[in-house]
């Protein structure tokens, strides 16, 4: 018979109300950064902030308990248990209450009077072809912010107006910075738009980048979308009614393959169909470099 626990209104809002950051932390998760709020490293689709956490792959969300339940595979009494703790040493912190201010408007990053140190990270750190950088440059895709010279890859809407932004520090050396600029639009990040109805999805632009470079034949007969993450957003929105194929070409990781299924579950839903690409290595980028020191020839002239 299932035991029954009586929690009383008290018990189930401290449960509801745990700081999902710090829970996380108990149990060994890893979190990164992404504007306001955190996502979690082994799935970077789901995002928490303070006691509430949502899934932007299947558009669910909730606090605390329901998270527990989701993610640990909980039953409602084992994941009030958990959050409860036995004792108050074992409880755990609760989440400060979130002040709702208005949403600021998207603001590209300021662009630096020149692209000189963006250009070289990409061409000699990252592998990356330099008519390649120059082709998305010229179009005001890629550029190097005034503030903090970092590349910044900028996605469109529609209309060719900028409606997302990531950066990617340029430091050779220490822990890298990824951020999603403040208020874009996830639908919307860096892409380019092919004619021949084939879709290549990636995680990162300059994985996109590194693919493209290793691929480079009629490479602008071909759509790609880098959803700055493992949101499946951008790519719903890459897709159009003459959309053949999706080739879905992100991390050879747990994270990577993760999302990966998702997609394809979305996609096959709408009736189109996916593949998956995996690199040799970890990602795109990675296989590149390995290549170039395999073969030290430049990847070829696009």
């Amino acid at each position: 018979m299932a035991r029954y626990i009586y929690f009383t209104s008290e018990q189930k809002e401290q449960a509801a109300s745990v700081d999902l950051e710090g829970f996380l932390l108990r149990q060994g998760e890893q979190l990164i950064k992404s504007g306001r709020e955190k996502r979690l490293a082994s799935d970077h689709s789901v995002t928490i902030c303070g006691c509430e956490w949502f899934d932007h792959a299947t558009n669910e969300g909730g606090r605390a308990v329901s998270f527990v339940q989701k993610f640990y595979g909980k039953s409602y009494v084992e994941a009030m248990t958990m959050l409860l703790g036995s004792s108050v040493e074992s409880a755990y912190p609760q989440a400060k209450k979130q002040v709702t201010t208005p949403q600021k408007p998207f603001i590209p990053p300021v662009p630096n009077a020149n692209m000189h140190r963006v250009f070289a990270y990409l061409l000699k750190t990252r592998g990356l072809d330099a008519g390649l950088i120059s082709s998305f440059a010229h179009r005001h895709l890629i550029y190097e912010d005034a503030a903090h010279h970092n590349a910044v890859f900028i996605g469109t809407d529609g209309n060719g107006c900028p409606r997302h932004a990531h950066l990617r520090s340029t430091n050779s050396h220490g822990k890298p910075f990824r951020l999603n600029v403040e208020a874009s639009d996830p639908r919307y990040s860096f892409h380019h738009t092919g004619t021949d109805g084939s879709l290549y999805v990636f995680e990162a632009p300059i994985d996109m980048l590194s693919f493209i470079c290793m691929h480079p034949d009629h490479w602008q007969e071909h759509s790609y979308v880098a959803c700055c993450g493992t949101s499946p957003h951008p790519v719903l929105q890459m897709v159009k009614p003459d959309t053949k194929i999706v080739y879905l070409c992100l991390d050879n990781d747990k994270a990577g393959h993760a999302a990966s299924e998702r997609m394809a579950e979305l996609l096959h839903k709408r009736g189109i169909m996916s593949e998956r690409l995996v690199p040799e290595l970890k990602d795109w980028n990675e296989d590149l470099c390995h290549v170039q020191k395999e073969e030290p020839s430049p990847c070829l002239s696009l």
